[in-house]
């Protein structure tokens, strides 16, 4: 289970939303977002490429993302922490907070035929 800084995220942020790209755009993307200079942001890719969350390759420094987005990596965490990895549990507990319009729970039946 790979745990990351919330500075690393941005780095994997950028991977996920605009796929695999060279650390120069990364480098210069962040700069523009976060105003953080180059050494600070190939300091962190190399922390990355080290967890095993970004593989590098060449030409060019290329950066691919390893792991999913970290919503997917906190979801399977929370369900298995609280929840004893019963996603049935989950959904129980968060449909039973609320009260759920037709159309909310339209969408909901759609999801489940999907995976059926």
């Amino acid at each position: 289970n790979i745990k990351l800084f919330d500075s690393e995220l941005k780095v994997m942020d950028v991977l996920w939303k605009d796929g695999d790209v060279p650390a120069k755009y990364v480098a210069d993307t962040l700069n523009r977002e976060v105003g953080w200079n180059k050494n600070t942001t190939y300091t962190l890719i190399k922390r990355c490429i080290n967890k095993g969350a970004i593989e590098r390759t060449e030409p060019g420094f290329m950066c691919h993302a390893l792991i999913a987005q970290v919503q997917d990596l906190e979801t399977d965490e929370l369900i298995d922490k609280i929840y004893d990895g019963s996603v049935d549990k989950l959904f129980a507990a968060l449909l039973g907070r609320k009260k759920l319009s037709m159309e909310q729970i339209k969408n909901l039946k759609q999801i489940v035929s999907e995976l059926e």
